[in-house]
């Protein structure tokens, strides 16, 4: 399955060879068919196996979530604003499901690129999107969850959400494929938790007050005391009559 993977990475599900696969690994050709009917039989098993770790992720992380509000209590804006105990825990707790989601994506990234630009003209052409609609009914489900527990802005629409976070871990595993080296997925998991954090921000029922800025008085000029100096005088002197 490794060396299936490599191989469907590098030309796509149609210009696969089962031949190439099986070298690869040391097998023949015939021995691939004691495992998988064909190529595609293949494929749709490491798909499911990256959708299962993906379910149980994502299924994980909403059970956390519920267990901190059940013995933390639930959020509110004032928590965000002062940075309380509880609200720390929080962003903890979703940093490391995001960095742990962004793992995953990284050791699925050739499945991921199959599926954006390798699988034309074949059963798993649309394979992806069908993926990303029940990844988005999913996390809209879960911050539907999260805004009639107050922990989030309800006034938002749950579903726009979902597709802009879903839509990013798609875009996220694009440029994986193409990064020679594994990036830091900490930066990127902190990076995405602030911008959730900071979106979805309940609002408070009345405006923070907000301290005027001091503004600083200018300094009157000071006068000099010193008289300007006197002007020399002159003494005209009467012209002589003829």
């Amino acid at each position: 399955m490794t060396a299936a993977r490599a191989e469907l990475a590098r030309k796509g599900l149609r210009g696969a060879r089962i031949e190439d696969i099986t070298a690869a690994c040391g097998l023949s050709k015939g021995a691939f068919y004691l495992h998988f009917p064909s190529k595609e039989a293949l494929f749709a098993e490491v798909l499911a196996l990256f959708e299962s770790h993906l379910t149980e992720v994502n299924t994980r992380r909403m059970v956390e979530v519920e267990r901190h509000f059940r013995e933390q209590g639930v959020m509110g804006p004032r928590d965000r604003l002062e940075r309380s105990a509880r609200y720390q825990q929080f962003c903890e707790l979703e940093a490391a499901f995001d960095l742990e989601s962004l793992e995953l994506m990284w050791s699925y990234r050739d499945v991921v690129s199959v599926l954006l630009s390798g699988s034309q003209g074949t059963p798993f052409e649309s394979l992806l999107w069908r993926m990303t609609d029940a990844q988005v009914e999913r996390v809209a489900g879960d911050f539907r969850r999260l805004q009639e527990a107050g922990a989030a802005d309800q006034e938002m629409d749950a579903k726009l959400f979902a597709s802009v976070i879903v839509g990013a871990y798609v875009l996220l595993s694009q440029r994986m494929v193409h990064l020679p080296e594994k990036p830091d997925l900490s930066a990127w998991a902190y990076t995405l938790q602030r911008l959730c954090e900071g979106g979805t921000l309940p609002r408070f029922d009345s405006p923070v007050p907000v301290s005027e800025p001091v503004v600083s008085r200018a300094k009157r000029p000071t006068t000099s005391q010193r008289r300007p100096p006197a002007r020399a005088k002159t003494r005209h002197t009467p012209r002589k009559r003829p």
